[in-house]
């Protein structure tokens, strides 16, 4: 009944929509407010191609619907993108003969939700040719589509341009891995400008979607080469975990990130945490720092009392990493493939 509700308001948010785009009446995040990078900025599309943000919220709305899973999909896909080279849509390249790109990197083989971004760029493409970048269809995709689950809205600033190199080696090197220990997690988040607590923050993230078994088995049935399970783990949801993820199992089980609440984006995952059931070895790490775990628990204890807000600080913060603006970069035709000149 809630998520037939939320589709509900949002389907009246759409029609808000195309009649102030018709009208020209300017609105809340379809302004033109300049934002810290002035390249950048709210309703950057608005004379070039007025419903650009709107075409883009009803594709992705008409996917989502059908599968609300999609939505950790395309945040998961933003985050990757962002964090290697900057917000310029170079996850979505292809490889090539001569080029492994950051899609086929290890971390990057189960993303999900390439298909929406085509196509929104191809609804794109048929209104204003040529004028939408991939980068920025995938910020309003990441954004539209926890929005549509239950979670908070941010400003996505747009202007940004298409990146021209992809490269698997990046993604690895720089992505955060599972398995990384706090000062590893806190390293690789300060590299980028992110200070402890928006790495609790942006962890938050797990609130949805799924983890493949095979990467915590070692951490089920092997912790320490002794056949022993990781003590930080709570040894219920350790025994419960182990029904789901069998030794020796196909590779392609997963389960939730956090249990009961995968299509729904809420504050559950701090609870998860608190309790000793974050499910990667960098969820649980959260709780060996000081300002982490204050964090954690803060949620977990509030019930999420700030998250949201921070979120959506945090994301916006996110949108700004590397950007690509004026000759910078391009707009590509098609998302998975850059330009020929």
């Amino acid at each position: 009944m809630a998520t037939r509700k939320l589709f509900v308001f949002l389907f009246c948010l759409l029609f808000v929509l195309e009649v102030t785009n018709a009208w020209g009446i300017d609105i809340g995040f379809m302004n033109r407010r300049t934002y810290p990078q002035s390249t950048i900025n709210m309703g950057y599309y608005r004379r070039t191609c007025p419903r650009a943000e709107l075409i883009a919220h009803k594709t992705v709305y008409n996917y989502v619907a059908r599968d609300p899973t999609l939505a950790a999909g395309l945040l998961r896909m933003y985050f990757h993108d962002c964090f290697v080279t900057g917000c310029d849509g170079s996850v979505l390249l292809q490889s090539t003969a001569n080029n492994k790109a950051e899609r086929d990197a290890i971390p990057n083989l189960t993303l999900k939700g390439f298909n929406v971004i085509d196509a929104v760029k191809s609804a794109l493409e048929r209104e204003c040719p040529g004028v939408v970048s991939c980068a920025d269809i995938l910020a309003l995709a990441a954004r539209d589509s926890v929005l549509m689950i239950g979670g908070p809205f941010w400003d996505v600033p747009t202007g940004r341009r298409d990146g021209r190199t992809s490269l698997a080696s990046q993604a690895s090197a720089e992505l955060p891995s599972p398995f990384a220990n706090i000062a590893q997690l806190k390293q690789n988040f300060a590299a980028k400008g992110f200070n402890a607590k928006e790495l609790a923050v942006l962890s938050g993230g797990h609130t949805i979607g799924t983890g493949h078994c095979s990467i915590i088995s070692s951490r089920l049935y092997n912790f320490t080469g002794r056949g022993d399970t990781d003590p930080s783990l709570d040894p219920i949801y350790a025994a419960q975990l182990k029904k789901k993820c069998l030794l020796g199992g196909s590779s392609a089980v997963v389960a939730e990130l956090d249990p009961g609440s995968v299509k729904s984006f809420d504050a559950a995952y701090y609870s998860v945490v608190a309790n000793k059931r974050g499910f990667f070895q960098s969820d649980a790490a959260l709780l060996d720092d000081y300002e982490t775990r204050s964090y954690v628990k803060f949620q977990s204890f509030s019930r999420g009392s700030t998250f949201g807000r921070d979120f959506s600080k945090s994301m916006e913060k996110l949108g700004y990493l590397g950007v690509l603006t004026g000759r910078q970069g391009e707009i590509r035709k098609t998302c998975a493939f850059v330009n020929k000149w």
